[in-house]
């Protein structure tokens, strides 16, 4: 079992569709998938097609609510893949948190509670909130690794530094074995010597930790969602799909080489 964190405090940089889109991808090779939308606004959740009323236990429950891991399925073309979703109720878990003696750790304990059924999968998604908030920091402090994704755009660089600080304090305070699973570069369009130079720019200074795998710049991808489908189920044979399972594929690869 594997835990991995979506992350970056930039907001719009693909990590919900990323999230939603790479478990579906890992579901269809066989892999049990859980995906924990920790983000207030709950577009993880949405765009599943989970209205508020059904979502049971949440996020928020099993930080602050001392609730047991009780994931729903989604409905998939292929695969197996469950959701923890989130609601509002998560904008004010932030504050709530920091009045907990174990804040940084509540995650991290409920995913590894003695009845969880955590060990049923073999991947564990985390869909980040756009900040470096004790959201993020539970996420760090319960992930084996991070995995960011990029945009390719001018400004795709400034930021990563704060992003790349916060995990190397985590790991020094709180989690000695998180790593960086990757950093995967976003709404790539390829037509466009920008895109072209961003890509040349991110790998020149990251070097291996970036994916081959680029996620392109898709309306198919964007409209998934509206119609409470992962891209896979979408189109499965649109550019965004095959990127996306390049991505799994590469993320096995990884997985193999961490064991």
């Amino acid at each position: 079992m594997r835990i991995i964190a979506i992350a970056n405090q930039k907001g719009g940089v693909g990590k919900t569709t990323t999230t939603i889109n790479l478990g579906a991808a890992l579901a269809e090779h066989g892999k049990r998938v859980l995906l924990v939308d920790l983000d207030p606004q709950g577009n993880t959740s949405t765009g599943l097609g989970i209205p508020g009323d059904a979502r049971r236990t949440t996020s928020y429950d099993l930080l602050l609510g001392d609730a047991p891991l009780d994931p729903m399925p989604v409905a998939l073309g292929e695969g197996s893949m469950w959701l923890i979703p989130a609601n509002t109720d998560l904008a004010s878990a932030d504050i709530e948190l920091h009045a907990h003696e174990k804040r940084s750790f509540l995650l991290h304990d409920a995913l590894r509670h003695v009845d969880s059924a955590v060990a049923d999968f073999d991947f564990i998604l985390i869909d980040c909130p756009p900040s470096l908030n004790l959201l993020t920091v539970n996420a760090m402090v319960a992930a084996h690794a991070v995995l960011v994704p990029l945009q390719a755009e001018f400004f795709a660089l400034e930021g990563l530094s704060q992003l790349m600080m916060t995990i190397r304090e985590v790991r020094s305070k709180a989690n000695p074995g998180l790593r960086i699973e990757g950093v995967v570069l976003t709404m790539a369009d390829m037509r466009n010597r920008l895109s072209q130079q961003v890509e040349a720019d991110v790998r020149q200074t990251l070097g291996a930790l970036v994916f081959r795998s680029v996620i392109p710049r898709n309306v198919r991808i964007s409209e998934a969602p509206s119609y409470a489908q992962t891209i896979l189920d979408y189109d499965r044979h649109s550019k965004g799909s095959q990127a996306y399972r390049a991505l799994a594929l590469e993320v096995l690869a990884r997985h193999e080489g961490a064991r």
